[in-house]
């Protein structure tokens, strides 16, 4: 089905002139998504809007066109939804929760996922950029915290793997699932260690595992904990580069993404000339 729309009057007309958007029926409740093309002009002024955090122009387009909130956006061969777009890299955008806040209000499922796979919801997205603020409201709005299918897994996987540690603080403290023996290293949870230690463990790879999440986190009292049941100082991830104390001199990606911004804008560092 397609239907015409004209944005500017805020009103649906059969007219050539007006822009066409593609309309999917949702097998599951009826309602139906429209999905726009990433060049579209309605597409292009609703990622603007979210990215300058202008929030009350995105009002007013929501309010003229109240499926934008549900809206899938098409680009470089899949799909993204307006939530998606908050919680893009490198995050952080103004008004980052007022938006989520504004587009969940209005409709946006904080559940939907990315096309084609991986299957990322923007809590996926929020924790692997590490905006906490971002992912609390998404959280608040009912986003599933245990939603699998992530780059790495669940949004706690996410978190963890991208060294992303106040999302993962923040999912823990909203129960998140800490199953794995490296979350618990990583987000310091001695306690929790051991029991999963006690209840499973599969062996030296596992625990060194759990070191290295320790060590990247410097979480130094895990770390000292699972070095004492035999954990490996020269263990090496397939799905990462260095040892343990190569991967405690990386930085997380909040501070990481702080100082990619500042150099961007051209900010000067006491030991270089200004």
């Amino acid at each position: 089905m397609r239907v015409w729309l004209s944005f500017l009057a805020g009103e649906a007309t059969g007219t050539a002139g007006d822009r066409w958007l593609t309309c999917e029926t949702a097998a599951m409740n009826g309602d139906t998504t429209m999905t726009i093309p990433g060049n579209d002009p309605a597409a292009v002024q609703l990622v603007l809007a979210i990215r300058a955090g202008d929030t009350s122009t995105l009002g007013r387009l929501l309010e003229g066109e109240p499926r934008l909130a549900r809206a899938r956006i098409a680009e470089r061969g899949g799909t993204r939804t307006p939530l998606h777009v908050v919680t893009d890299w490198p995050g952080y955008f103004p008004r980052g929760p007022q938006t989520v806040r504004l587009l969940t209000g209005a409709g946006a499922d904080p559940d939907a996922v990315t096309t084609p796979e991986p299957a990322e919801t923007p809590l996926h997205w929020a924790a692997s950029s590490d905006d906490c603020d971002v992912a609390a409201a998404l959280i608040d709005a009912g986003a599933d915290i245990e939603k699998p299918g992530g780059s790495i897994g669940t949004p706690l996987d996410n978190a963890i793997g991208y060294s992303c540690w106040h999302v993962a603080r923040l999912l823990a403290a909203r129960d998140a699932t800490v199953g794995k023996l490296w979350h618990a290293a990583a987000l310091g949870m001695i306690a929790r260690m051991e029991e999963l230690l006690t209840e499973r463990h599969d062996g030296g790879d596992e625990i060194s595992q759990a070191f290295w999440h320790a060590c990247a986190a410097g979480q130094r009292r895990a770390a000292e904990y699972l070095l004492a049941r035999g954990a490996d100082l020269a263990w090496v991830p397939d799905y990462a580069q260095g040892t343990p104390l190569d991967a405690a001199g990386q930085l997380g990606t909040r501070q990481e993404n702080v100082i990619t911004w500042l150099r961007d804008l051209g900010a000067p560092s006491a030991g270089q000339p200004g």
